[in-house]
């Protein structure tokens, strides 16, 4: 087992004022848990970097448990550990005592947290998950309390004091549990090489799928795609402008390359030079340098090449420079990205 690095508590600690406005007493509660995460940094010890390589390395689930305040702390860290890449769930110790223990199978890790380390029902189900060889990570405030003494690795986050009048109602201890969580989540993540990619194909639905959307989600391809070879005659590209309607043509070769693009604003120019525009070639006329993109780049990095570019659509094209298709800017406007 590892045990955590005990640390000096501080000398003075704040204290909650008798006949306080709601005001004084919600900055006294903010002050009281803010200062109780970060008074977890200095208790951080290699039992950390344990912890986070059992959860990275399991072949199972990390299994969440804890009861009260403590088991609410942790079923948010399961959200944000499933949410990340991380296979969790939550057993209540209770319940696993009472039959739900067959829900550990061989190769999980249990993340078990008690602000004490002397809930009955938890110490209960520890005791037989060290009977099964099931590794265990310990979060709590007590360092020296029963569960950080059985656990394989135990995490302090003792505190000062809780956010409470009375000191009593667990708040800053609940805090600092959460941040904790939240932290061994981030790590766990890195650590297992999750990237946006990943974090895009878990989010599927509402606004946070949006910002995650590829470019391949939303481009005009096929028959909305606007396009003409570079041989073709300047009014066949006004043609396929209007007709697609996105105010831009590419402007291809013979294998689908892109090697142009015509917009409205060129044609403004165009215009004001030649006379004869609609009878010469496209080669003649086209921008031969258009922005282009990769399918799979995230929407919200298009929208924002765009906005840097000060243009209205890219062309969607692979390394070769074979068009697959255009994203414009309304397209991404409409998703409300920011």
């Amino acid at each position: 087992m590892t045990k955590p690095r005990m640390t000096k508590p501080r000398t003075s600690k704040p204290r909650m004022m008798d006949g306080s406005s709601p005001r004084d007493v919600a900055k006294q509660v903010l002050e009281i848990e803010a200062q109780a995460i970060l008074d977890v940094i200095p208790q951080l010890d290699e039992g950390f970097e344990r912890a986070v390589d059992l959860m990275a390395n399991c072949r199972g689930r990390v299994v969440c448990t804890g009861m009260g305040k403590s088991g609410l702390v942790l079923q948010k860290v399961v959200a944000t550990l499933a949410s990340t890449g991380t296979p969790s769930m939550f057993l209540h110790p209770a319940e696993a005592i009472h039959g739900d223990l067959g829900m550990i199978i061989e190769g999980d890790v249990v993340l078990a947290a008690s602000n004490s380390g002397t809930t009955e029902e938890l110490l209960r189900l520890v005791e037989t998950l060290k009977r099964l060889g099931v590794p265990l990570i310990a979060i709590t405030g007590k360092p020296a309390s029963p569960l950080a003494r059985l656990a394989d690795v135990s995490l302090s986050v003792a505190i000062q004091q809780e956010a409470c009048p009375l000191n009593l109602a667990p708040t800053a201890s609940t805090s600092a549990t959460l941040a904790l969580g939240d932290a061994l989540a981030m790590a766990v993540m890195q650590q297992r090489g999750f990237t946006d990619r990943d974090f895009a194909r878990l989010h599927p639905g509402g606004q946070l799928g949006k910002r995650l959307l590829e470019v391949s989600q939303l481009m005009h391809r096929d028959e909305r795609l606007p396009r003409i070879v570079h041989t073709a005659l300047m009014r066949e590209a006004v043609f396929e402008m209007s007709n697609k309607g996105l105010g831009i043509t590419a402007v291809i070769d013979e294998e689908g390359r892109l090697v142009g693009a015509i917009s409205d604003g060129d044609l403004r120019r165009l215009l004001e030079v030649h006379d004869d525009l609609l009878t010469r070639r496209a080669a003649d006329c086209m921008n031969p340098r258009p922005q282009t993109i990769a399918a799979d780049v995230l929407a919200s990095a298009a929208l924002h090449k765009m906005e840097e570019k000060r243009i209205t659509s890219l062309f969607v094209c692979d390394p070769a420079r074979h068009l697959d298709g255009i994203v414009h800017l309304h397209d991404l406007w409409r998703l409300e990205l920011f």
